[in-house]
């Protein structure tokens, strides 16, 4: 279900079982209020969300690198969004840069490096949404850019980069872009996803 206001967009799912509230009103939108802020408490929240997500084996082989609007740090990270990202994300309250861990300081690999730090930004957006903020999350990077912006050693990968902010009305998107931002949420059915069940 989507609704909307002057100000505002709201979406629902129709799963087809319940869900609980943080899930079934999560989702991902690109129209940001340019004018709404961060607080500190509630970025350091969404931070400390992703800090205790799950970790394979707790070797934990995620780092982050964030930056408020306003920010060098949100500037050189939205310099490094690439495409129709760049046209939207400079909205945003604040940008994340989701970084892998590749291997230790002392060359040990991180295998699941990936899935520890989708993990972690899983939880992160979870928080968001708890602060009354939302999330969108952003492969279109430039990844070496982002290394060389923040100094970052090779075992660093920048990976993801994450909006966070409060939803503004679709509006000051392009048609195309608008449209999107309104169209019904869907999803892959249930026992398409699941392969075996017992």
């Amino acid at each position: 279900m989507t609704s909307t206001n002057a100000d505002t967009l709201t979406r629902s799912t129709d799963s087809s079982q319940p869900l609980v509230p943080l899930l079934e009103e999560r989702w991902s939108p690109r129209s940001y209020d340019e004018t709404a802020t961060i607080s500190d408490a509630q970025l350091d929240a969404v931070l400390e969300a992703a800090r205790w997500a799950p970790s394979a084996m707790n070797f934990q082989p995620r780092r982050f690198v964030a930056g408020r609007r306003g920010t060098e740090t949100f500037r050189k990270i939205n310099e490094n969004l690439l495409g129709f990202n760049a046209a939207w994300a400079f909205r945003a309250s604040a940008l994340v840069v989701g970084v892998l861990e590749t291997v230790t300081a002392d060359g040990d690999e991180r295998p699941f490096a990936q899935y520890d730090l989708g993990q972690s930004l899983a939880a992160l957006t979870v928080q968001a949404h708890a602060e009354g903020l939302h999330v969108h999350q952003m492969a279109g990077i430039d990844a070496a850019g982002l290394r060389a912006a923040f100094d970052l050693p090779e075992r660093f990968v920048p990976y993801t980069v994450t909006a966070i902010g409060t939803v503004a009305h679709p509006s000051q998107l392009d048609d195309k872009a608008a449209a999107r931002e309104v169209a019904p949420r869907t999803r892959i059915p249930l026992d398409e996803v699941v392969l075996v069940k017992e």
